[in-house]
């Protein structure tokens, strides 16, 4: 057989071409499509995995092929596995290179040939596809893509994981995803529920980390393979992004953000709060949040309205506090989730800001900022007062103020015109003091809230008494604060004509009054109230009083229940 060809001498790896007329002394190697990249070439000793097709170089005939099969072929190069010539022509290649490797007699199967398929002194010629190189002292093989500047945490053995993968083998060829599937792998580490160098290749990952795992065939899944999409002996390409990570031994964690000077009570058990939080899962995806639905989050504390851990770490907050609370799967809702909400086996990161809590047994908590020296007077039931207020949430959000408007707010004590709250922290007061005032729901617009007011909320008062006027009973619109004259009539009749009219009547009733002897009903105006006193006397209604009407009055009403003044 003439031929002309070039042969290649291989010396570490370097190829030297010599082109010589006669017959062909060495394989020749053709590669015709290398990759670009190229990070490890085959050497002696390494396993390989590659498809090919055997042809022979006379007539291009094929004798051979790996794709007819469908399987390809895996041996180790360099140790006589193969025949002379190919373990020659393998080294230096490259996953996912392509060449072309022709191999004389000698270096082929001589002048024998082998089992009627080669004849004697054939020239063969191999395209080979290379799949996979791997080496039996290989190690799984990490290469970070990123990490998180903050990482407190790394996996280790026992713990569980969350994690989304993309798998592919070394050839590039994917065989399985997470993503696909749109949910994360979930499993232990370390307890042989994975492919050992996937054990391996997750320990010291943070959540949150991108790393490329790469799995030689004897840690992965060896000689039988796994399914159709990945063969015997291939080694596993895994990028991997931690999503979550916790131990079952892991206990409620919490991170102290800020607690308010001043702090004189922390919540307890039976105490029903008030907060707003953020959800997140440990790889700051968010998951829920009350601020988006401009709604606190309103609960009672260890009762059981909410999950195990958030009703632990709900205890021994102040008002006005901000914590980050880190709940474990166990603690919050273990394997099940919540459908789409949750995962299977989350954990649960809450950023939450404690707005107000109270206790149904709270009463009315009022403190004295400033009371003036003289005191002799103080609001109780039936008085007119007049008043100003700052209505606030217990986070300080202004909700009302008496300054908003022309003048001070008014009210009577007792005429259910005020939530029970605030009428109690307006009783007792002198004009000039200052009183702040919390008013649990309970004692103010309860469950339902009102106008600004949340459901539920906790009220703060800052108030001020600014004028008060001495009350009359329900129904009434004067009083005598002293014994009522024997002789009414005469002493009304200032003149003595025996007639009272209205101006006379007015004066009486106003001498009276400056006197102290009598009030009239506060917050209306005097000259209408006397107006409507004489009208109620002046029993035909001719503009004067006349002492058998006063006596008619008197007598009649003796008979019921007193309800005119005189």
């Amino acid at each position: 057989m003439d031929l002309t060809l070039c042969s290649v001498l291989f010396l570490l790896h370097a190829v030297t071409v010599k082109c010589s007329p006669g017959p062909l002394v060495d394989v020749v190697v053709d590669r015709y499509d290398v990759p670009k990249v190229c990070p490890r070439e085959v050497q002696t000793e390494d396993f390989i995995r590659y498809h090919f097709n055997g042809t022979f170089h006379v007539d291009g005939k094929k004798f051979d092929s790996s794709h007819d099969r469908g399987k390809a072929f895996i041996s180790q190069v360099g140790l006589g596995r193969l025949i002379t010539g190919m373990d020659r022509g393998l080294l230096g290649m490259c996953v996912n290179e392509r060449r072309s490797i022709t191999i004389p007699p000698h270096l082929a199967y001589g002048s024998i040939g082998t089992g009627g398929v080669i004849p004697p002194d054939a020239v063969l010629v191999y395209d080979v596809l290379l799949l996979d190189i791997w080496n039996a002292d290989d190690k799984v093989e990490i290469r970070t893509l990123s990490k998180p500047a903050s990482c407190n945490r790394t996996t280790a053995g026992s713990d569980f994981v969350r994690y989304h993968y993309n798998g592919t083998l070394l050839s590039g060829a994917a065989f399985d995803s997470s993503y696909e599937r749109n949910k994360t792998y979930d499993t232990y580490v370390g307890q042989g529920y994975l492919i050992k160098g996937m054990d391996e290749g997750l320990l010291g990952m943070c959540v949150g980390e991108r790393r490329i795992i790469i799995v030689p065939p004897f840690l992965a899944y060896g000689e039988n393979g796994s399914g159709t999409k990945i063969p015997p002996q291939a080694t596993l390409v895994f990028e991997v992004l931690l999503v979550d990570l916790f131990n079952p031994k892991d206990d409620l964690i919490v991170e102290v953000k800020g607690v308010p000077e001043g702090c004189t009570r922390k919540t307890v058990d039976g105490d029903y709060i008030r907060y707003h939080y953020n959800g997140t899962f440990q790889d700051g995806t968010a998951f829920d949040s009350s601020y988006q639905r401009n709604s606190t989050y309103n609960t009672y504390i260890g009762m059981g309205y909410v999950i195990r851990g958030m009703d632990k770490a709900l205890q021994g907050l102040c008002i006005g506090e901000k914590r980050r609370i880190i709940v474990p799967p166990h603690l919050a809702y273990g394997e099940d989730g919540v459908g789409d909400l949750i995962p299977s086996s989350a954990v649960l990161v809450f950023d939450i800001h404690v707005i107000d809590f109270h206790n149904p047994k709270d009463p009315v908590d009022i403190k004295v900022t400033h009371k003036p020296q003289e005191c002799s007077m103080t609001s109780e039931v039936d008085d007119w007062i007049q008043y100003r207020y700052n209505c606030s949430l217990m986070d300080g959000t202004l909700l009302y103020s008496s300054d908003q408007y022309d003048s001070p707010s008014i009210t009577t004590l007792g005429a259910n015109t005020v939530i029970p709250g605030l009428e109690k922290g307006l009783s007792g007061m002198c004009v000039g003091e200052r009183r702040e005032v919390i008013i649990p729901p309970h004692w103010g617009h309860g469950e339902n809230g009102a106008g600004e007011v949340p459901r539920s909320a906790v009220l703060f008062f800052e108030l001020e008494l600014v004028n008060l006027q001495k009350g009359v009973p329900e129904g009434y619109m004067f009083v005598w604060l002293g014994d009522v004259p024997s002789q009414l009539f005469p002493a009304m009749d200032l003149n003595g004509d025996k007639v009272v009219p209205l101006e006379e009547f007015s004066d009486f009733i106003m001498f009276q009054v400056k006197e102290g002897k009598g009030r009239l009903r506060p917050g209306f105006d005097a000259s209408s109230i006397i107006k409507d006193m004489f009208n109620n006397q002046d029993r035909n209604a001719d503009g004067k009083i006349v002492e058998d009407e006063l006596k008619v009055q008197v007598e009649q009403e003796s008979e019921q229940v007193r309800r005119d003044e005189l």
